[in-house]
């Protein structure tokens, strides 16, 4: 495993409190050494850019939702796909949305995985791992 990518935080983007918790006990229960970031909703999400901007560790990846207050994710999506520095950061849309349209609109944007939520936790345990194994394991970054 790259020694990098378990210094470099996980960024979830996500407004319900619920998913939230059930991403974040996930996370634990796979015993993931990343520092966990959290943006409530877009416009917290897209604060973060001044501080990647100022030298802050990036994030190894970021799991996004899209229906969100204030900046839907499709708009951080864009914003940070469109940043010079910070475009090549994963981005996993993490959504309960299966539209093909969002769908769509995502890749187009540049995401890099579009995932729907399993509303079961045993189920989301399964997609934590698999978040976990391509994104810290076998996914090759750019240092």
């Amino acid at each position: 495993m790259n020694k990098r990518s378990h210094q470099q935080p996980i960024l979830i983007v996500e407004d319900n409190p619920v998913d939230l918790d059930l991403t974040l006990r996930a996370f634990k229960s796979q015993k993931l050494d990343n520092p966990i970031l959290t943006a409530r909703d877009g416009e917290e999400a897209l604060d973060f850019i001044e501080k990647w901007e100022k030298g802050e560790p990036r994030p190894v990846v970021i799991l996004l939702d899209l229906k969100m207050p204030k900046v839907n994710g499709l708009e951080v999506l864009k914003e940070l796909k469109t940043h010079p520095r910070l475009k090549t950061i994963p981005i996993v849309v993490l959504t309960t949305s299966s539209e093909s349209t969002d769908v769509r609109d995502a890749y187009q944007l540049g995401a890099n995985s579009y995932i729907v939520k399993p509303v079961d936790f045993e189920k989301f345990l399964d997609v934590a791992k698999q978040i976990e194994l391509y994104w810290r394991v076998l996914n090759k970054v750019d240092e």
